[in-house]
């Protein structure tokens, strides 16, 4: 890890609401950041327009797009606009307009990276975001009960939206194809950062694919950064049931190389899991836990909280 006083380089990913939580702490202490964000989804809006242009589905970087914008009235106005949707019954309604501007830019512009790079200066973002994979991909979960007609069968669901709703016990996920190109601008960021941060997200869906691209698997595994995984607050539906330790054993089940150096997680999740801290213990991380929830209680990241925690252990 870095030892320069400069402001650190910070690479925070997955996708959804979930990044957009960790970019809303992290824009708040470097402007050295990039969001490395899953194109996987194949639901809504981003479905819709990756199956009739056979583009990246752009509703997770866009939202990550949103998370980056500034505080001031300009940057919440445009956080705002992007992610706004047409109403109606027309052939745009449900449509976010940032996933139209996107998709816009990438028709005019012969390169992905180049597109998003745009909507960042027209933003004015504070950062950088990135597709983790220069292709869309599909994901495939083997579930066991997916049919509660069956529940001790195993089957195969297709689709990060069919699999991120399952009530069935997902006990894999794996990508189609299953070695799709990382973008060399990804690995580049990767291994010449000082901070590497997984998570939150929905886990199956969000943050364990970014460890199923080989190029970036290998890069997160030979970074020198500090790598940090932050924990969600309560388990998702794909994970429901799930304690946080069980977490950390998929996880590691889908990337058995990975290292951690710390594991976030508030007291709320952390709560009569006897098996957390040695779990953690066995990727080579301590665990801190500390409260990163909404002070209203609602299983929201607060920005500031988790923004001082990453504070603490980026100033180390």
């Amino acid at each position: 890890m870095s030892s320069r006083r400069t402001s650190p380089a910070v690479v925070a990913f997955g996708g959804g609401h979930g990044l957009a939580a960790a970019l809303s702490a992290l824009r708040r202490l470097t402007p050295r950041l990039t969001a490395v964000v899953t194109v996987a989804d194949d639901g809504g809006s981003s479905g819709r327009l990756r199956e009739e242009f056979d583009i990246l589905p752009p509703g997770d970087l866009r939202m990550a797009l949103a998370a980056l914008c500034a505080d001031d009235e300009i940057g919440q106005l445009w956080a705002d606009v992007l992610q706004s949707r047409f109403g109606g019954t027309g052939p745009l309604a449900g449509h976010a307009i940032g996933n139209l501007l996107i998709a816009g830019l990438w028709q005019r512009l012969p390169d992905q990276v180049a597109g998003l790079d745009m909507v960042g200066e027209l933003l004015r973002i504070r950062g950088r975001v990135l597709p983790m994979a220069a292709v869309p991909l599909t994901i495939e979960a083997d579930v066991v009960g997916a049919d509660p007609r069956h529940p001790d069968d195993e089957s195969v669901l297709r689709g990060q939206a069919t699999v991120a709703k399952t009530n069935g016990d997902v006990r894999a996920v794996r990508l189609v194809p299953a070695d799709p190109p990382a973008r060399p601008e990804v690995v580049k960021s990767v291994l010449a950062a000082d901070h590497l941060v997984l998570g939150p997200g929905s886990w199956f869906t969000s943050v364990i694919p970014h460890l199923l691209v080989p190029e970036l698997a290998e890069a997160i595994v030979a970074s020198p950064a500090q790598r940090i995984l932050t924990m969600n607050l309560v388990p998702a539906d794909e994970t429901h049931g799930f304690p946080a330790s069980r977490h950390l054993e998929v996880l590691a089940d889908h990337c058995p190389r990975l290292r951690l150096d710390v594991v976030i997680i508030d007291p709320s999740f952390a709560a009569d899991d006897a098996p957390l801290e040695r779990y953690a213990r066995s990727l080579g991380a301590r665990l801190v836990v500390d409260n990163v929830r909404m002070h209203d209680g609602t299983p929201r990241h607060d920005p500031y909280r988790l923004a001082a925690v990453y504070a603490a252990l980026m100033t180390r």
